[in-house]
């Protein structure tokens, strides 16, 4: 299975995914912590990996996504961006919409 393979699988699985430094209790940096906090906020499910202890699978999403940086928050396989357009989405109330359509 290439990584690409297994990234699709994860979105498939979950229609809420977040790519992230750490977990959701302990997030590994700041940008994960904000948009995890967002995600809360919002009182809808969501997945996680945490990047940190996968390599292959952190460089691997670089490519697949074309996204240099993490956290990675994707909805319906899709990816929505990284912690400014979540926050972004959050103030503006659309990452609410956005998470209960997904459910």
């Amino acid at each position: 299975m290439t990584i690409n393979d297994r990234i699709e699988q994860q979105l498939n699985e979950f229609p809420v995914l977040l790519y992230m430094k750490g977990t959701p209790d302990f997030p590994q940096c700041g940008f994960s912590s904000q948009v995890v906090g967002a995600l809360k906020q919002c009182r809808q499910r969501f997945a996680f990996v945490n990047i940190l202890e996968d390599s292959e699978l952190r460089q691997g999403l670089k490519e697949y996504s074309d996204w240099p940086t993490f956290p990675q928050l994707y909805i319906k396989g899709e990816l929505i961006g990284g912690c400014d357009i979540v926050v972004q989405m959050y103030e503006s109330g659309e990452l609410q919409k956005a998470l209960e359509e997904a459910a």
